[in-house]
């Protein structure tokens, strides 16, 4: 990993303008101004460490947990920890900036749009939304649900708005997403709100629908910068960072600037946006140490190229393993659509299903844990995030193999 001792960018530390355009975009990662002592040490594998395929808190890159290691007692040459720093002090300062700066330069984020660290979890974006985007508890709003995690947010969004259901696909176990034509959007909505990807039934937009009124809102808690997004396209987009970007404690917010101080008048004052917004997500002790976590690993998706390259590297996994499975004549199935299946959560059951806990039992004696589906649909999940080597897959896919060849 590339470490600098001086910064030229420091002055573009001094506000929240975005030096990013869409013209001009480069991948590439701002360094500290903090000048480093300590080097990270020399990548290797650990055979202590095991395959985590769970769907969050998830598996973290290797080299970022070893960086965070070598840093974690003297954080460059500060004499202090980042748990220990003051959030208002100038070494923090660098390391929220330069987090923000990184993941504008991933995401090609607009600069008319506010990048917000926040905290309480992506639920607690569910009340947020229609606090801060609606201007009283009548206005109306549009949920498409196709999952539980957008299920739980149209339900939140009736204390604080009035939200219509115009599409669930409960009725068919959430295993699709419905063809844009089809939603009928209430002219007078504020926002359309959607789940990008449902970590518990395996449901991935490929596309984005287009709001009719309002502005569409996009909870993307667990395909956060897994793959390229035109953000233009959304009004909001906040994800939970324990999936692909950090541990948890973080949850990122990216709303247009238009969109923030019209938060009702009951709104509380920390889930108002503008509040956030005005003191650069500082208004008050922010999650110190998981945003330093985020900047890290900001820094290494850039550092291998970019989401275009990451988003490569998930296709292929994910063809890996859907491709097993529909390989296994029936031993192993994938409820969902084949052209909606999720390139971070994929479920799956067993044809012999009373065979499912040996096979989650014999697949963590080979170091491969977390591989229980979650409890309200039983069956198998693999969550394969951006953090996920290659090599954890094939060895999922080879062990899927050998399990079948002893009990089909």
């Amino acid at each position: 990993m590339s470490m600098a001792t001086t910064s030229p960018h420091t002055a573009l530390f001094q506000n929240r303008t975005n030096p990013f355009t869409l013209s001009s975009f480069k991948p590439t990662s701002i360094k500290c101004a903090t000048q480093l002592h300590t080097q990270a040490p020399p990548l290797t594998h650990s055979q202590d460490r095991v395959f985590n395929f769970a769907a969050g808190p998830a598996t973290l890159p290797e080299n970022v947990l070893l960086r965070a290691q070598s840093e974690l007692y003297n954080w460059r040459g500060s004499g202090m920890s980042v748990m220990e720093m003051s959030h208002r002090g100038k070494e923090f300062l660098s390391i929220i900036q330069k987090a923000e700066s990184d993941l504008r330069a991933l995401l090609q984020i607009p600069p008319e749009y506010s990048v917000l660290f926040l905290q309480g979890g992506a639920t607690s974006q569910f009340a947020a939304v229609p606090l801060n985007l609606c201007s009283s508890p009548d206005s109306a709003v549009d949920y498409v649900v196709t999952g539980s995690w957008s299920d739980k947010a149209a339900k939140e969004a009736q204390k604080y708005s009035k939200p219509t259901v115009i599409w669930s696909g409960k009725s068919e176990k959430y295993t699709k997403i419905p063809s844009f034509h089809d939603l009928e959007q209430n002219e007078n909505s504020g926002y359309l709100h959607i789940c990008a990807n449902e970590t518990i039934h395996g449901v991935e937009y490929k596309d984005y629908p287009v709001p009719k009124s309002g502005v569409l809102v996009a909870d993307m808690s667990s395909n956060f910068c897994s793959k390229p997004v035109d953000v233009s396209r959304f009004g909001v987009i906040y994800a939970g960072a324990q999936k692909n970007v950090g541990p948890s404690g973080v949850t990122i917010v990216i709303i247009r600037k238009d969109l923030i101080g019209n938060a009702q008048g009951f709104t509380p004052v920390m889930f108002d946006y503008k509040i956030h917004d005005e003191n650069n997500s500082l208004y008050n002790t922010p999650p110190c140490y998981g945003i330093y976590m985020c900047g890290l690993v900001f820094e290494d998706l850039l550092e291998q190229g970019g989401l275009g390259e990451v988003e490569r590297k998930n296709q292929k996994k994910a063809e890996i393993l859907y491709s097993a499975i529909d390989g296994s004549k029936g031993f192993y199935k994938c409820p969902v659509e084949k052209s909606v299946r999720s390139l971070m959560n994929v479920p799956f059951t067993l044809e012999k299903s009373e065979l499912e806990g040996e096979f989650i039992k014999e697949a963590a004696k080979e170091k491969m844990v977390q591989l229980k589906g979650h409890r309200s649909v039983g069956g198998m999940r693999a969550s394969i995030y951006n953090a996920m080597p290659l090599a954890g897959v094939e060895k999922l896919v080879a062990f899927m193999k050998d399990f079948q060849a002893r009990h089909a």
